[in-house]
């Protein structure tokens, strides 16, 4: 089954009892037994759901990975990652990930007792010599939020597996469609659901996909102990926003290719940070290893902090707005927003300006969203 019909039809059946096409959601919170030891498949939603085994199964293939566990949020299921490490183990990631996850490792999974080095995870030597006696997990995203950093996948999986450590990658901004880690041997593949996977701004969720069954069994184990599971109406969303995902995708990137030279040649814009751009740092890497660059852009105007307050608050169709993926076009100023949490002193180090802007590009008309830019940028 080729790619683009298994976003549509993996793992999907229809319903054998009325021969729906589309799974039922199977929204309740318990199912009855036939007598005491026995169960049809199901016992208890925390454990697992018809629904949700439906959109698992869907998301394992197209990600090409045996395995996949569905979510409450995105930040719950990259928790399960570092659950299934213990106290005195070691975690480099790296340097440029979402707010979020630097709050969680630095202010809840630090408290456990692991400890966590940041690492440019461009810099394969710098990887290389993070990496300690301790250290069990090296997580990357990539491309990474907001800088869109491209990490080589061939050289993560070697220095991972010469070292004896899992290797989790977040491919929240490339989604299946453009690069699929597991392909490349990484351990673990995190995405966001909650974005371009459902990509309709309807629902919160995440998912996890492995090969590995004895990898799958714990985090399973964690997640049934914890809690953190998808509600059976968010999977049913999630499954119906997936259909499209190969098309959306498409668009995505085809109007943030436009987008990005636009603003590359623009005399108020500073820097463009798009990998389909052959400016871009790691252009020849993400060439080589991605099918396709996303919808995701990086930009800094010359005007600096000010400027960019002043582009984003005149925007008209694109909607100031924290997350990203969706069919809308957004547009987000990391500093205040998805990475406020992150110390000043730390995300300058990382390059992370205050004038640092992220446009999320949507699937609408592209030359109304370059008009829209082009408008506000007069004001900037």
């Amino acid at each position: 089954m080729k790619f683009d019909t298994k976003v549509v039809r993996a793992g999907i059946e229809p319903d054998p009892t009325t021969g729906s096409i589309l799974p039922p959601i199977y929204e309740t919170a318990t199912f009855v037994l036939p007598e005491v030891g026995k169960d049809l498949g199901f016992d208890y939603t925390r454990s697992s759901n018809p629904t949700r085994q439906v959109l698992e199964a869907n998301l394992a293939a197209i990600d090409n990975g045996k395995y996949a566990i569905s979510f409450a949020s995105g930040m719950s299921a990259v928790d399960a990652c570092f659950k299934l490490l213990t106290a005195g183990d070691h975690i480099v990631c790296g340097d440029d990930v979402y707010g979020g996850v630097t709050r969680l490792l630095d202010n809840v999974t630090a408290q456990q007792g692991l400890s966590i080095t940041y690492v440019d995870t461009t810099n394969t030597d710098a990887v290389k010599a993070a990496i300690t006696s301790e250290t069990k997990m090296l997580w990357i995203e990539t491309p990474t939020n907001p800088l869109l950093k491209v990490s080589d996948m061939e050289a993560m999986v070697k220095i991972s597996r010469d070292a004896g450590i899992l290797l989790g990658v977040d491919a929240t901004f490339a989604t299946p469609v453009f690069l699929r880690p597991l392909e490349f041997g990484a351990d673990i593949v995190m995405h966001s659901t909650t974005k371009y996977l459902a990509g309709h701004n309807q629902i919160i969720g995440g998912v996890l996909i492995t090969n590995h069954e004895h990898v799958f069994d714990k985090m399973k184990y964690i997640q049934k102990t914890i809690g953190a599971v998808s509600s059976p109406f968010d999977c049913w969303l999630n499954l119906s926003g997936l259909k499209t995902l190969h098309l959306r995708m498409k668009r995505h990137e085809e109007s943030a290719l436009q987008i990005a030279a636009f603003l590359e040649a623009h005399p108020k814009i500073d820097r463009v940070l798009y990998p389909g751009l052959p400016s871009h740092p790691q252009h020849a890497i993400a060439k080589a290893q991605m099918s396709g660059f996303s919808g995701m852009i990086t930009f800094e105007l010359k005007g600096g902090t000010e400027a960019g307050k002043t582009l984003m608050n005149n925007v008209q169709l694109c909607g100031l707005a924290e997350s990203l993926g969706s069919v809308e076009t957004m547009i987000t100023h990391p500093a205040s927003m998805t990475h406020v949490d992150v110390p000043v002193e730390d995300r300058r180090k990382r390059g992370l300006t205050d004038g640092i802007v992220r446009l999320s590009v949507g699937i609408e008309d592209v030359e109304d969203i370059i008009l829209d830019l082009e408008k506000a940028l007069e004001k900037s």
